[in-house]
């Protein structure tokens, strides 16, 4: 049994929290949160500091769900401790808090989508891809962009916080070359938070692959999804497809649950430095990359007014 101390107790901690307590193998021992929104399970403790909980608990296990930036700094302090470390995306909306430490070894970014049926496989053997196309449809409501949410400083944007998934796994697979141009375009319509309504996006890199995104929050009347085409070199396609991934190349009907997805996530954590890593573990340090096409794309892009005019 693996003992786990959750770091934050917001609307993201309450998912890992109600989950990690129906995973085998995973001992919710503590959740940490100065200011908890929900409750811990049962009679699991709560504490108002997180160096507390690691300290007093010695966990094996951390799962930090806070908003980006405070999340960087728990994840990298537990990992100094020697434990596996998973934590929330993005972790931080500055490419340049991910230069190398030597604890990122242990942290891992909290994909649960990439372990959809075939994704493994697929990472493993990474074929050559030479354009990869990200869509995101999905609707947010007022009540979501509320507390750190609201401004783009603390929560980054549609990129950052719902199609990075997809794009975390597309440019796991694209080559690693530079940028050699990008063309972006983003639209704020209801101003209900700083965080856009759409942005789309044309990616080039130097080598001549291709990365294409649509992402979208403020949908009405259209099926949610969130899915990657990928072109492989001989020609075919292959579509990672769901709402947010969670069909992976199999059958959108059969599709496994989000439960199912976290609870392979957790189980695939590996035990110490000298256990072999899953495929759909995503590195946090490959999160870096992710972080320079995301930061990228926004600071390059056009603002458009509702009607599609550039402001």
């Amino acid at each position: 049994m693996r003992r786990v101390v959750l770091i934050g107790s917001g609307e993201v901690g309450a998912k890992h929290a109600e989950a990690l307590t129906r995973t085998d193998g995973m001992d919710l021992v503590g959740v940490a949160d100065p200011s908890p929104v929900i409750a811990p399970p049962g009679r699991v403790p709560l504490f108002a500091r997180w160096e507390t909980a690691l300290d007093v608990l010695a966990p094996d296990v951390v799962v930090v769900a806070t908003p980006p930036g405070t999340a960087l700094v728990a994840a990298r302090a537990a990992a100094r401790g020697g434990v596996a470390v998973l934590v929330e995306k993005p972790a931080t909306l500055d490419p340049a808090a991910l230069t190398p430490a030597p604890e990122d070894r242990r942290i891992f970014v909290a994909f649960q989508p990439h372990f959809a049926p075939g994704l493994a496989e697929l990472l493993d053997q990474a074929p050559t891809i030479h354009r990869a196309e990200v869509t995101l449809v999905c609707r947010r409501d007022r009540a979501y962009y509320r507390s750190w949410r609201t401004r783009y400083a603390t929560a980054g944007g549609v990129l950052h916080q719902q199609a990075i998934h997809g794009l975390a796994l597309a440019l796991r697979l694209l080559s690693p070359g530079p940028i050699a141009s990008c063309a972006a375009e983003v639209q704020h319509v209801r101003q209900w938070a700083e965080s856009e309504d759409r942005i789309s996006a044309e990616i080039t890199f130097e080598d001549g692959t291709l990365l294409t995104v649509d992402a979208r929050v403020d949908s009405v009347g259209q099926p949610r999804r969130h899915e990657v085409t990928l072109h492989i070199e001989d020609g075919q396609r292959m579509h990672v497809r769901g709402r947010n991934l969670e069909a992976g190349l199999g059958d959108p009907l059969s599709a496994p649950g989000d439960l199912a997805l976290r609870q392979a996530m957790y189980r695939a954590l590996p035990a110490d430095d000298a256990s072999p890593r899953h495929p759909s573990l995503f590195p946090l340090p490959a999160l870096s990359r992710t972080l320079e096409v995301i930061d990228h794309a926004y600071r390059t892009a056009r603002n458009a007014s509702e009607a599609g005019t550039a402001a």
